[in-house]
């Protein structure tokens, strides 16, 4: 008789939050996911021992997670939620304010004390006119009530502490907080051991995906962008590296195999990305299943001139390679886009019936026939329930209650699923695409993507010529390949061009570039300055005065009185407020001008930089017909002897009167005329950059140059 077989695939997956140089987690969210869905998800179905359902969990997630766990981590916003509220400097009051009250309304409802401080703050003007309006009591429940709204159904209503904290709602104490600090890391500590044990008893089959989440086919050579769309725009430089592909790959199956115990028998591949190449690469390790989109099943059929109907995307194929076979499941989008995008604005119980009768129609014309049905739920498992009464329980639960309750359907994992069909069809033919619209444009069709890949690609030919001189060692040629596998992560273009946005856009950005910065600082060389340039644009407001008049500055560091910099050039950005808020910024202002013979600079950092930060580098680019370079190095307040280079030739400064620098509350800067190619044909360009631990951490101006008009005020420097 024949059956429909439901596949609920949930996607785990958070890209690596951690700071290349210090190892630091620049933000929370894999921390906060696995308190809030992780556990949960696989948790709820031990109440319903009939419904099977398959976790892909990405290796770069589960590494996250396990340091986490380990409670071998340092993250900046964990460390502001557990500080004592009365040690909170203004500014770190701000910064919490800023990234605590983040997240859906159903999110920050959950609590009506955490709702009256978030409309509290909101009311205000700004962070930092609010924070001064907060009492002592307020900040240890945004502290406190910033994390329990984070906690999963499960520990609200099971975990003895939690419920406690959270029934008791405000006034919590320090001593409440310390006993949830230590909560978190007991209850992140579930996670992985709730995953293996699932596994192991049979309720669940776990997948994985290519260890920092690539798009497989880019890596293998990026023009096959250009057969899944002939339209698409792609980088001048071409990306062909496919043993990088195979590394990511191997290296996932092996962490699987080692945390769990057992390899995988499939992988949901990054954005469900396919092509041939791929289906090759993965069966060449034994895998057994891959999975994507419908859209690529429809492509494939057309392409090997077989009508497509939308019965077809019901059952598994088979698709054979030079390594061996293949077997692919393509997942129903409208039903799996109704978990993710719909459902969450519908009753629990009217959605779950809705979508338990959608999968009921879309098996029965192939049940009809007398064959068994496969429709396949494929989505992200973390990010739709903050949008959901209840973080989704509640839909989830009666959902998988009418699951069981049907005799006429069987919730499986796929490999249970893939054991009913002896002999599924071939596919014939397997175009390349992902799970968003059958191509690649996401991910390499905009400009900005372009200047990640070519970024990217710079950083890859460094690596291989360095490589390959037998100039570097293995250990640092393995810390570069380990930080060019992580740039190479379909999440940081993502956000990259118009499709996708978020508050977080400037973090992932830098995040990119410090990752590519890295390839180059393992192998002890320079990062390319470009490094300092964000990739998305974003709106920031800036104010720019060109100098008025000649500048005669005494170069000591210092303010030295109101007029020293009167008739001066200036450029600001105010880059502390609105999408920006989460990013810490070095550079505050920028004056500059000139005299007859000289060219002057002033560079305001923030507050506090150069205590916190001890060791740091200013790097001062100035183009005109030649480049010069400048690089200042400060160790414990003080100026090193700076560098110069020349069109990128050292240039000798010591002993000339030509170059001088000094850092005391600001750092003052003087270069001699005849150092600098002017003329009066093009603009004079500046960029200014921070650096530490030879990564680029700020710059200004962030769309790359300040260009300087040397107009009448600057005869002297017009050339001839």
């Amino acid at each position: 008789m024949s059956r429909l077989y439901l596949v609920l695939l949930w996607h785990m997956h958070q890209p690596e939050y951690r700071d290349p140089a210090t190892g630091e987690y620049l933000l929370p969210w894999t921390r906060l996911h696995a308190l809030k869905d992780y556990y949960g998800m696989v948790a709820l179905l031990e109440e319903f021992p009939d419904v099977h359902a398959t976790f892909n969990l990405t290796p770069v997630l589960l590494h996250q997670v396990k340091s986490y766990a380990a409670g071998e981590f340092r993250e900046g916003l964990y460390e502001l939620v557990f500080r004592p509220a009365a040690q909170l400097t203004r500014e770190e009051q701000v910064q919490l304010l800023g990234r605590t009250f983040v997240g859906s309304e159903h999110l920050l409802g959950r609590s009506a004390r955490f709702r009256d401080l978030r409309d509290r703050v909101r009311a205000a003007p700004s962070p930092e006119q609010a924070a001064p309006q907060l009492s002592l009591q307020d900040w240890i429940d945004i502290q406190v009530l910033s994390q329990l709204i984070w906690m999963d159904e499960y520990f609200l209503t099971e975990d003895p502490l939690v419920k406690a904290l959270t029934a008791k709602g405000r006034n919590f104490t320090e001593a409440d907080k310390q006993r949830l600090q230590a909560k978190e890391i007991e209850l992140l500590g579930c996670v992985i051991p709730a995953y293996r044990d699932a596994a192991l008893q049979g309720r669940v089959e776990l997948s994985t995906t290519p260890m920092y989440h690539p798009i497989l086919p880019l890596l293998i050579d990026s023009n096959v962008a250009r057969e899944a769309n002939p339209h698409a725009r792609l980088p001048r430089t071409r990306f062909a590296y496919p043993d990088d592909a195979r590394t990511q790959l191997e290296r996932a199956l092996r962490f699987h195999a080692e945390l769990f115990g057992f390899p995988p028998n499939g992988i949901w591949p990054a954005e469900g990305s396919v092509s041939e190449a791929v289906a090759e690469l993965v069966a060449g390790f034994g895998v057994r299943w891959l999975a994507s989109d419908e859209g690529i099943l429809a492509r494939s059929l057309s392409a090997s001139g077989q009508a497509y109907a939308p019965e077809h995307r019901y059952q598994p194929y088979r698709l054979e390679t030079p390594k061996g076979p293949i077997h692919f499941i393509f997942r129903d989008h409208q039903l799996s886009d109704l978990i993710g995008f719909v459902y969450s604005k519908v009753s629990p119980a009217d959605a779950a019936a809705d979508l338990h009768r959608r999968i009921r129609q879309a098996g029965e014309p192939v049940l009809a026939s007398g064959r068994n049905a496969l429709v396949a739920l494929i989505l992200d498992g973390e990010n739709p329930w903050e949008y959901y009464p209840k973080n989704g329980r509640p839909f989830l639960r009666e959902f998988y209650r009418r699951l069981s309750a049907d005799p006429t359907i069987a919730a499986v994992t796929v490999s249970e699923a893939l054991a009913q069909w002896k002999d599924p069809p071939r596919l014939q033919r397997l175009v390349p695409g992902s799970w968003i619209n059958a191509n690649f444009d996401i991910w390499i069709g905009h400009p900005e993507d372009h200047r990640a890949w070519e970024l990217l690609s710079a950083a890859r030919a460094f690596y291989a010529e360095r490589a390959g001189s037998g100039r570097a060692s293995p250990e640092q040629l393995e810390d570069a390949y380990e930080a060019l596998l992580v740039a190479e992560s379909s999440d940081w273009c993502w956000w990259f061009g118009p499709e996708h946005q978020s508050f977080q856009d400037a973090d992932f950005d830098i995040l990119f570039r410090k990752y590519v910065s890295q390839v180059y600082r393992a192998l002890d060389a320079d990062p390319p300055d470009e490094l300092t340039v964000p990739i998305k644009r974003l709106p920031v407001r800036t104010i720019r005065h060109d100098p008025t008049g000649y500048i005669r500055p005494v170069i000591d560091g210092e303010v030295t009185n109101y007029f020293e910099w009167l008739g001066a050039g200036l450029y600001a950005a105010d880059r502390r407020s609105g999408a920006l808020h989460t990013q810490r910024f070095y550079l505050k202002e920028l004056y500059y001008g000139f005299d007859q013979d000289n060219f002057y600079l002033r560079v305001d950092l923030f507050p506090d930089v150069v205590r916190e930060m001890g060791e740091f580098e200013l790097r001062v680019l100035i183009k005109t017909a030649q480049e010069l370079r400048l690089h200042v190095t400060v160790e414990k307040g003080a100026v090193v002897a700076p560098e110069m280079f020349r069109n990128g030739d050292p240039f000798p400064t010591n002993g000339s009167n030509r170059l001088a620098v000094e850092l005391g509350k600001v750092l003052e800067l003087r270069v001699a005329h005849e150092l600098v190619a002017t003329t009066a044909a093009e603009p004079m360009k500046l960029n200014v950059s921070f650096w530490g631990a030879s990564l680029p951490l700020d710059v200004l101006p962030a769309e790359g140059w300040l260009e300087i008009e040397l107009g009448e005020e600057a005869f002297a420097w017009r050339g001839v």
